[in-house]
């Protein structure tokens, strides 16, 4: 428990940086694990949905301790993420007028921003490979941006392009690493058979998720806020591969322009709550949550109605994890020899790099001008924004994050804790 515990707090910096930490401390430093045993954990829950981290951090328990070892680690990496987005959000709900804490989220807005941009450049350098893929990323932006088609319905479309394409031009949809033989099965402790083990575990996980939504619409009526709420993220549990960035675009979209749960700034104030707090990335929905039922509270207390929905949606997004992990594990041989669902995963990757130049174009629009209007033509819609409106100071903060993280390799908290000191400067003096 203490390492699992150690891994929680130092889980900063996104899948990449949490991967390094458990990567350090369970191969180098306990030497619990094997570096190829480790990479095959890693590989398995890069196909699932859902935030890789945190499935990495379940699966190893899992192989170590069985269920007891994976529930452990994989609640221990949430809890500190919980807790820290639950404060700020409390916070950002009632003290976002000060001018100290709106200076902290002036500047992390563009900051955001920048990562996010900076991302897009990352992920596109390792996916796109060739013409194919680029033109499967140009396809996701259009279909997302222009078009407003749901991400789910384009990861279905990119995953049926990459299993039809790889069965005809499998040059294109297969990595070098896609050729290699498959690692040794792992050793994780399974004393049942495996039909019997999935029946188990359905039995389990699948009530554990829907008992409290079935629970919820009984008691307040199934069009209530918090049935909405869990609803709405639990499909998104099932559709977030790419990792979270891909689906906050879709989450943003939804929760500004459909639900009207957040105004648009106040997505990227919460993405800076969950870039700057150890745990997942996709924790960020936690906020999401809070402050739609903060505003849309009703006849209960805005502050108990975003503690209910911070922690219904929290339930919603992480219990499917566990089901992946537990129900999928023991099947992790014959999802890693099979040549179909990698290269259905390999045009996925391609259409989310799309995906995430959609986020950093719509955050980047929202952040740096006051005013943006839309232009629809036929089923296209085209966001204009009023160049007379844009903001100057947000573009230079923005500008200096982006050139610090990406050129200069600068790491993330300092970037953002840089920015952050940025705007409340500038909000001192203006």
């Amino acid at each position: 428990m203490h390492v699992w515990s150690k891994v929680a707090l130092l889980s900063f910096g996104g899948p990449a940086g949490q991967i390094a930490v458990m990567h350090r401390l369970v191969v180098e430093e306990k030497r619990w694990i094997s570096e190829e045993r480790f990479l095959h954990a890693l590989n398995f829950t890069m196909v699932l949905p859902g935030p890789e981290a945190q499935q990495l951090a379940t699966y190893l328990g899992w192989m170590l301790h069985g269920t007891r070892g994976g529930l452990t680690a994989g609640t221990l990496f949430i809890l500190p993420g919980f807790l820290s987005i639950l404060a700020l959000s409390i916070l950002y709900a009632f003290f976002r007028d000060l001018v100290f804490v709106e200076g902290i989220f002036y500047g992390l807005k563009p900051a955001v921003m920048a990562v996010v941009a900076a991302a897009v450049v990352q992920i596109g350098r390792k996916a796109l490979h060739n013409s194919i893929l680029i033109f499967l990323a140009a396809a996701a932006f259009t279909a997302i941006f222009f078009f407003q088609i749901p991400f789910p319905l384009i990861v279905l479309g990119a995953a049926l392009t990459g299993w039809l394409g790889g069965r005809a031009f499998p040059a294109y949809f297969l990595t070098a690493d896609a050729h290699k033989a498959p690692s040794p099965p792992s050793q994780a402790p399974l004393e049942t058979p495996l039909w019997r083990h999935s029946l188990r575990t359905l039995a389990i996980w699948i009530p554990l998720w829907f008992t409290p939504l079935v629970a919820l619409a009984l008691w307040l009526g199934s069009d209530s806020l918090f049935v909405t709420l869990g609803v709405f993220f639990s499909k998104m549990a099932v559709v977030t591969f790419g990792g979270a960035y891909a689906v906050l675009a879709y989450v943003a979209q939804q929760a500004v322009e459909t639900y009207g749960w957040l105004q648009p700034g106040e997505m990227i104030d919460g993405l800076g709550m969950a870039e700057t707090t150890p745990g997942p990335l996709i924790q960020v929905v936690q906020f999401v949550a809070f402050m739609g039922a903060f505003r849309f509270s009703g006849d209960i207390s805005p502050l108990l109605a975003g503690l209910g929905a911070s922690v219904l949606v929290t339930w919603v997004t992480f219990t499917p994890c566990f089901l992946w992990i537990f129900l999928g594990a023991p099947y992790i041989e014959r999802l890693q020899s099979n040549r179909a669902l990698k290269t259905a995963l390999t045009a996925v990757t391609a259409a989310v790099v799309g995906v995430i130049l959609n986020l950093a174009l719509w955050f980047s629009l929202n952040t740096l001008f006051a005013e943006i209007s839309e232009l629809h033509v036929y089923r296209l819609r085209i966001l204009l924004p009023t160049w007379s409106t844009i903001d100057w100071p947000a573009l230079i903060i923005a500008a200096a994050a982006f050139i610090a993280h990406f050129h200069m390799r600068t790491g993330l908290i300092p970037t953002l804790a840089l920015s952050a000191s940025a705007g409340i400067l500038y909000r001192l003096i203006f």
